[in-house]
C-alpha cells in the first residue's frame, strides 16, 4: 500500500527524546511503524485505541497475578503509542482530536496498570504496601502532567518580563541552543554573536546561575543530545518503565522498592526543573548593572 522505507520512518523520530524510547522502544517501534504504513491503512488515532487496549489488557494480566505477561503487554502498549506519531508525521493522517486521545490514553494506562499491580498483588499477598505503592505511582503521573504546564508558565512570564526589561534586544541562550543543539553554549553565544553584532542583539543566559553552579550540565546536555536523548533522565517514561516493566519481571518482591526508588528519582529530576526555573526567574535583571551578570 506504500513505498516506504526505514529511513523515512527515522525521520519522523522526534530529535530528542527519552533515553528508554530511543534505545529500548524505537528500534522496535520504527520498523513495526514500516510495517504498518506499508501494509495497511490505520490511523494514528486506531494506532491510538489499540495501544489502549493492550495497556488494558497489561492491567488485566498484572492483576490476575501474570507479571512476566503484564510487563511485556506494558511493554508492547507502549511501543504502540510510539508509533502513532510516527505514523502521523509520516502520512500527514494526525488530527487535534488525537492529541487528546494520546494524553488520556497514557493517564488510563498508568491507572489501571498501578492499581491492577497494587490489588491483584494485595489480594493475593494481604500486603497493603503494593496498593500504597500503587496510589504513590498514579499520584506522581499526575503532579508530573500537573507541574509541566505549569513551569511553562512560569518560563512564559519570565521571558515576557525579560523581553521588557531588555526591550527586546536579546535573544535567549535557549534559543541559541534550539538552533545548535550539538554545539556548548559558549561557541553557540559567539557563532550567533558574529551574525547579531549589526543588530546589537545580546545572547542572555537566564539558567547562568545554575550553570555557575553545575559547570559539567552543559557538556553532560551535549553529549546526550548526540544521542538524540534529553537531559530530563528520569523523566514519565523511564518512571513508568521501572515501575510495570522492570520491577514484574524482577517478581513481586521487587514491586515496591523499585517503585519507591523510581519515585524518589522521578521527584528529585521533578524538583530539579523546580530548582531551575526558580533559578531563572531571579535572574531577570532590574538594573544596568544587573543585566550585564547575565550577558553570555
Amino acid at each position: 500500500m506504500g513505498g516506504f522505507t526505514l529511513d523515512d520512518i527515522l525521520a519522523t523520530r522526534k530529535p530528542r527524546d527519552s533515553w528508554w524510547t530511543v534505545f529500548m522502544v524505537d528500534p522496535l517501534a520504527c520498523r513495526l511503524a514500516l510495517l504498518v504504513a506499508n501494509h495497511t491503512s490505520i490511523t494514528p488515532n486506531g494506532l491510538t485505541r489499540l495501544s489502549m487496549l493492550i495497556g488494558f489488557a497489561s492491567a488485566a494480566a498484572f492483576a490476575e497475578g501474570m507479571l512476566v505477561a503484564g510487563a511485556a503487554l506494558f511493554y508492547l502498549s507502549f511501543t504502540v503509542d510510539c508509533m502513532d506519531g510516527k505514523i502521523a508525521r509520516l502520512k500527514g493522517t494526525g488530527t487535534p482530536f488525537g492529541l487528546w486521545l494520546d494524553y488520556v490514553g497514557d493517564r488510563l494506562r498508568v491507572v489501571c496498570c498501578a492499581f491492577g499491580l497494587g490489588f491483584g498483588e494485595y489480594a493475593r499477598t494481604g500486603d497493603a504496601d503494593v496498593v500504597l505503592a500503587a496510589v504513590g505511582v498514579v499520584v506522581l503521573d499526575l503532579f508530573r502532567y500537573i507541574n509541566g504546564p505549569q513551569l511553562k508558565r512560569v518560563k512564559d512570564a519570565t521571558r515576557a518580563l525579560l523581553e521588557a526589561r531588555m526591550e527586546g534586544q536579546c535573544v535567549l541562550a535557549e534559543s541559541v541552543l534550539r538552533a545548535r543543539p550539538r554545539t556548548e553554549l559558549g561557541q553557540a553565544a559567539a557563532e550567533f554573536g558574529q551574525v547579531a553584532d549589526e543588530t546589537a542583539t545580546t545572547v542572555v543566559d537566564l539558567q547562568k546561575a545554575f550553570h555557575a553552579r553545575f559547570p559539567w550540565y552543559d557538556r553532560f546536555r551535549v553529549f546526550l543530545v548526540r544521542r538524540r536523548v534529553r537531559t530530563h533522565v528520569m523523566s514519565g517514561i523511564e518512571f513508568h518503565a521501572a515501575v510495570f516493566v522492570v520491577a514484574p519481571l524482577l517478581g513481586p518482591a521487587a514491586l515496591v522498592p523499585v517503585s519507591v526508588m523510581a519515585g524518589a528519582l522521578l521527584l528529585a529530576f521533578e524538583m530539579s526543573l523546580v530548582y531551575r526555573v526558580w533559578l531563572a526567574s531571579r535572574q531577570v535583571p532590574r538594573t544596568a548593572a544587573e543585566r550585564e551578570k547575565i550577558l553570555v
